[in-house]
């Protein structure tokens, strides 16, 4: 992409969620999920990355409410107790699909929970914000904060101190941990008002991320477009995102995720098996929940659902992140073409895309990376 480049933004949020509680449904399983599915996949794929010496570089937004999540004592101590409890239920398993075609995935999450258990336990002894400090430390990832309880900042617009509470505690909570303040700024869903980047502008931030529309029907038009940022009159940059870039990876209906081989989402044993099976991993009540053991594919837009073949949605995710390298350098080709400096995609997601709804979501990154180095 000697022509121009392409920028990948992961923002991660999560309202804050603490329940100290043994009421069930505990709230705070909302995060346990998340840690399990997208969080720990997404930094152990990164740690492991950095451990090879592949030289990759991203974004990451971490929001001020999940931040603090990951900081906390007891969510720390609950995400080692989730995860023992999970590795409980994997060897249970295999013991129950021992004689069924559902076996071999069974033993896939048993060992990806072992996995996930050594990187949380061992590794980074439950320190997710230490390994992000590290990344940042090894000039892989770029840290960025978003408003402090992600709160929709045009909304706030005729409350002034508000809007300023907002930037300050998410900023001043991100030095207290990270030691700087961002260079970037995640505006919650990408919600710009004019007047916004002064605010910014004024707190140090340079940059932040718009929708393309912002620029492509703003006045005064942007001379890149979509293409590449704009300099706003307070010196802050503002970035558009890319928005073919973001279909074909977001979308359920016209990207990846909806492809018949990778894992069905809504397919999961904790609302079809027995309870009295399933009760030492529900919370008080018996409530049932998902587990994230699913033993389905995506198949179809139909109720029949195919079992999932670990190895089919590998080597798919492998082949997306091949198509999906080369339509943005056929687009940033064809883009340098007609503009008088070299075009920058910057394509943003949300950080629980990846896992949490899209399954293979990190696997299809890590591929995605090691081909662009």
């Amino acid at each position: 992409m000697s022509r121009g480049g392409l920028a990948l933004l992961l923002h991660a949020h999560l309202p804050f969620v603490r329940d100290p509680t043994d009421a069930g449904p505990r709230r705070d399983d909302w995060f346990l999920e998340a840690l399990v599915e997208c969080y720990l996949p997404l930094l152990a794929g990164w740690h492991r990355l950095d451990e090879e010496g592949i030289p990759f570089r991203l974004t990451f937004s971490i929001s001020p409410t999940l931040l603090s999540m990951m900081l906390d004592p007891f969510l720390r101590s609950r995400s080692r107790a989730h995860l023992e409890a999970l590795a409980g239920l994997a060897d249970r398993e295999v013991e129950r699909t021992g004689s069924t075609g559902d076996l071999e995935t069974a033993l896939f999450y048993r060992d990806r929970i072992a996995w996930l258990r050594s990187f949380h336990d061992e590794t980074c002894r439950g320190d997710l914000v230490g390994v992000l400090r590290r990344l940042e430390a090894a000039g892989r990832l770029e840290l960025i904060t978003t408003a402090a309880t992600h709160g929709f900042l045009p909304g706030l617009r005729s409350a002034p101190s508000a809007v300023g509470a907002q930037l300050d505690v998410a900023l001043d909570l991100f030095e207290s941990v990270f030691g700087h303040r961002p260079a970037g700024f995640w505006l919650p869903e990408c919600g710009y008002y004019p007047g916004v980047e002064a605010e910014l502008g004024r707190r140090g931030i340079r940059w932040f991320v718009v929708e393309s529309d912002a620029l492509l029907r703003g006045t005064p038009r942007a001379p890149l477009g979509i293409h590449g940022p704009i300099h706003t009159a307070a010196g802050v940059a503002a970035f558009p995102r890319e928005p073919a870039a973001s279909r074909q990876v977001w979308s359920s209906w016209l990207g990846y995720p909806g492809d018949p081989d990778y894992r069905e989402v809504y397919r999961d044993i904790g609302w079809h098996l027995d309870l009295d099976y399933l009760e030492p991993w529900l919370p008080p009540g018996r409530a049932r929940k998902d587990t994230g053991f699913k033993y389905h594919r995506v198949t179809g837009p139909t109720e029949a659902k195919a079992p999932y073949v670990r190895s089919w949605a590998i080597e798919k995710a492998a082949r997306h992140a091949q198509h999906f390298l080369d339509e943005r350098r056929a687009a940033i080709e064809r883009a340098a073409g007609e503009l008088p400096r070299p075009p920058i995609h910057l394509v943003p997601f949300d950080a629980e895309l990846f896992g949490h709804w899209w399954f293979e979501g990190p696997e299809w990154l890590d591929f995605l990376v090691r081909k662009t180095v």
